[in-house]
């Protein structure tokens, strides 16, 4: 069995924000800061808040088939949201959640956790990156794009998902991290070409058809001028509840990397890692 490496979490919806995914898929999103259940009082305390929720969600109640695996967003936002002080106001829940994410990735996550199956694969992408400049593609909460701004980098970071772009840009702020933010398709990015010396897709193309990842791929190469790293997690099949609809191995990898006629390199580390260097 193959390392099931969790995606990217669920995406964050509010209000009027379109109900679509990275690669265009519907979902039905918690638009969290009105619903019923997200003003439900929730016995867990915001000292237990972090992305291992996400993983103990989908092991405990989407495997079993207790939860279908397109009510696992939904749950898990109001879980969060129903930790804060006032449901109506919920960013000191999810404060409380980037902070504990954030020091479980910088200290030793507890064994089994999806904090700990995510921190090599972090660790391992911010060893990787050349140059100041860094953009990340698909960046969900956001987590690798704050760790490569607390190292120093000039950090632009993107997801299609208004709602989480939005969360994003609102934790960034409190947690002092100069980070820019965009709602952009991760295949058409409205930013220049060779805006960032190395560009990151972690745990995105897994999300999107073939087709779509290759557009991605295409679109990286654009945006890089020194470095595209491509990271995805290798499954012996797609895991619904993290939204996952291809499953990679070196040798697809390979493939990808040969259709860009660049240089590049293919290892494994915690997944698949796809290096092009320009």
């Amino acid at each position: 069995m193959r390392t099931r490496t969790p995606g990217r979490g669920p995406t964050v919806r509010t209000g009027r924000d379109p109900a679509v995914g990275r690669g265009g898929r519907a979902h039905d999103h918690l638009a969290w800061s009105r619903s019923p259940r997200a003003q439900e009082r929730s016995m867990i305390g915001t000292d237990r808040l972090s992305n291992d929720l996400a993983g103990w969600l989908d092991r405990t109640l989407v495997q079993p088939g207790i939860l279908p695996p397109e009510r696992f967003e939904e749950a898990f936002v109001a879980c969060v949201a129903s930790a804060a002080k006032d449901p109506e106001l919920p960013d000191d829940a999810w404060l409380a959640f980037y902070r504990n994410t954030l020091d479980a990735l910088a200290g030793e996550p507890g064994p089994g956790g999806t904090n700990a199956e995510m921190a090599p694969v972090h660790a391992r992408a911010r060893s990787l990156v050349l140059g100041e400049e860094v953009l990340e593609l698909g960046c969900c909460f956001g987590f690798l794009s704050l760790q490569l701004a607390r190292d120093g980098h000039r950090v632009t970071a993107t997801d299609l998902t208004g709602g989480t772009v939005e969360l994003l840009t609102r934790m960034a702020a409190q947690l002092g991290a100069d980070v820019e933010t965009h709602v952009a398709d991760a295949r058409a990015v409205a930013l220049p070409d060779g805006c960032a010396d190395t560009v990151f897709a972690v745990h995105l193309v897994e999300h999107l058809s073939e087709s779509d990842g290759d557009e991605v791929v295409v679109e990286m190469l654009r945006l890089a001028r020194r470095r595209v790293v491509v990271a995805v997690p290798f499954e012996d099949e797609p895991n619904p509840a993290w939204g996952h609809v291809r499953v990679f191995d070196e040798r697809v990898l390979t493939r990808i990397g040969e259709r860009t006629g660049r240089p590049f390199t293919v290892s494994e580390h915690h997944g698949g890692w796809l290096v092009i260097d320009l």
